[in-house]
């Protein structure tokens, strides 16, 4: 099993706004399509630049998984919140393997 996580730098201007859309349009989205699992967003402490950081954990079970998921949904969603936050919002994936 793998984690994806992406984690997000978010402006203070659209912060309220970004945590609605993230979980009430961007999480349900990538459920829908069903190969990314049990979602977990979490606000990052150790943070100490302006603005706010959250890190958005998914389990999936191969990195080939993840490569379908992104081409046949994750580059839309990403250009989605590109659109809607422009450069407010920076997103840094990065993929991680459970090893205990």
């Amino acid at each position: 099993m793998l984690i994806y996580n992406t984690t997000f730098q978010v402006d203070d201007e659209v912060h309220d706004n970004f945590l609605i859309w993230i979980k009430e349009s961007y999480i349900p989205e990538v459920q829908k399509h069903g190969t990314l699992k049990t979602p977990r967003i979490c606000r990052i402490l150790s943070h100490r630049e302006d603005g706010s950081a959250y890190s958005l954990q998914w389990e999936v079970e191969s990195s080939g998984l993840l490569h379908r998921w992104h081409l046949e949904q994750g580059v839309r969603l990403n250009d989605e919140l590109t659109k809607i936050f422009k450069d407010k919002v920076i997103g840094f994936p990065t993929l991680m393997e459970i090893i205990e």
